[in-house]
């Protein structure tokens, strides 16, 4: 018996497809709704008050919860419309004109990342990007020996979304400390899927979304920075949510608020963060560890039913390296992913890399052989 699969109920999409796609789109928990139609009776409700009786403090309240899935302590996480923004947060509080001025990043990171990094070349910064010699992984070494004494930020991918291959952020966090450089992760593609732990890590900044495996749905971003700092650093981009007395309403420079709301800028996205809470405090009820372990089990299981078939793989083979996504190389996999998603069974594919399929703690055994078969099926 799978003791996951009793939440499956929580998630009526899987009443009618096979939700192999959390990866991209982690599937709406059903007290999601609920948490909307909250949201609407105290708009209608409470109106104005609202805002004083909860909406205001709950970029930091909805931190909270993703501080106990990643690892963080209470008030050092904030909510961010999206990675983009989290990430140019981070990148703002830099002058990138000074003498350190070096970014080290991935080719592989996800591309919002690396537009913004090319972006602050235009500020002084360079850019130096490590490539993956066989599209799979990043050669650790390699990442280590690009960042030396001009490095100020180092901006990486836990797990990389083309191959699924897992960098050992640790190792890179202290090569960068020894340099005096800080390093910003992208724990997207990881958090609620794979364990982390940015405390453990020692790492400065850490973004992520909800979109994926915390089944929180879009526009409920999130970033971390290392209590340490929160003090110290003042971003460019910012804005009223972020002051010290915001309906003071100075018009002067600003005054940073004391506290991780000196990382936030305009008036969030308040429905965004009711329908996020839902997915965060199912996986904290399902738990990290145990969703992994039957992550590395359904990954490898697909990677099996694979190999049997004469598929080539596009992730790593070690589990130990591996994220929670299989990537499969077929050809017209672009085809054979619209055959798929017009039989309800949902995957996605990505170009240079292949179908990409991602089990999760509400997935069946049986709808990974159904997966597989299907792609061999669109193969013929």
């Amino acid at each position: 018996m799978d003791p996951l699969l009793r939440f499956r109920p929580e998630f009526p999409t899987l009443q009618h497809t096979v939700h192999m796609i959390s990866h991209s789109l982690g599937a709406m928990p059903r007290r999601a709704r609920e948490r909307l139609s909250l949201f609407a009776d105290q708009w209608s409700e409470r109106s104005i008050r609202a805002w004083e009786e909860g909406w205001w403090r709950m970029p930091q309240t909805v931190g909270d919860l993703i501080a106990r899935i990643i690892g963080a302590v209470p008030g050092t996480v904030v909510m961010q419309p999206n990675v983009s923004i989290a990430q140019a947060v981070v990148l703002s509080c830099f002058d990138w004109t000074a003498p350190r001025n070096k970014i080290v990043s991935e080719e592989a990171n996800f591309t919002t990342n690396l537009y913004l990094f090319h972006a602050q070349e235009r500020s002084g910064a360079r850019l130096t990007t490590i490539s993956s010699p066989d599209g799979i992984g990043i050669p650790l070494e390699s990442m280590l020996t690009a960042i030396d004494e001009q490095t100020r930020l180092v901006c990486l991918s836990h797990v990389l979304f083309r191959s699924s291959f897992i960098q050992d952020v640790a190792t890179i966090t202290r090569r960068a400390h020894e340099v005096g450089a800080m390093v910003v992760a992208d724990i997207y593609q990881s958090a609620g899927s794979v364990p982390v732990d940015v405390r453990a890590w020692g790492v400065d900044f850490a973004t992520g979304g909800s979109v994926k495996w915390l089944c929180g749905g879009p526009g409920a971003g999130y970033l971390y920075v290392r209590p340490d700092l929160i003090q110290t650093l003042e971003p460019h981009l910012t804005g009223w949510m972020a002051h010290r007395s915001p309906f003071s309403f100075d018009t002067g420079p600003i005054d940073y608020a004391p506290d991780s709301f000196r990382f936030l800028h305009g008036t969030p996205s308040i429905p965004a963060l009711y329908a996020a809470q839902s997915g965060y405090e199912i996986i904290l009820e399902a738990g990290v560890d145990k969703i992994r372990e039957k992550s590395i089990r359904q990954t490898s299981l697909l990677i099996q039913l694979a190999q049997a078939r004469g598929i080539r793989v596009n992730s790593p083979l070690d589990p130990a390296q591996r994220g929670g996504v299989v990537i499969l190389n077929v050809p017209n996999g672009e085809l054979t992913t619209r055959e798929l998603l017009g039989r309800d069974i949902l995957v996605d594919y990505r170009p240079g890399a292949g179908i990409r399929i991602a089990p999760h703690f509400y997935t069946s055994d049986e709808e990974c052989h159904r997966t597989v078969e299907a792609i061999v099926a669109g193969m013929c």
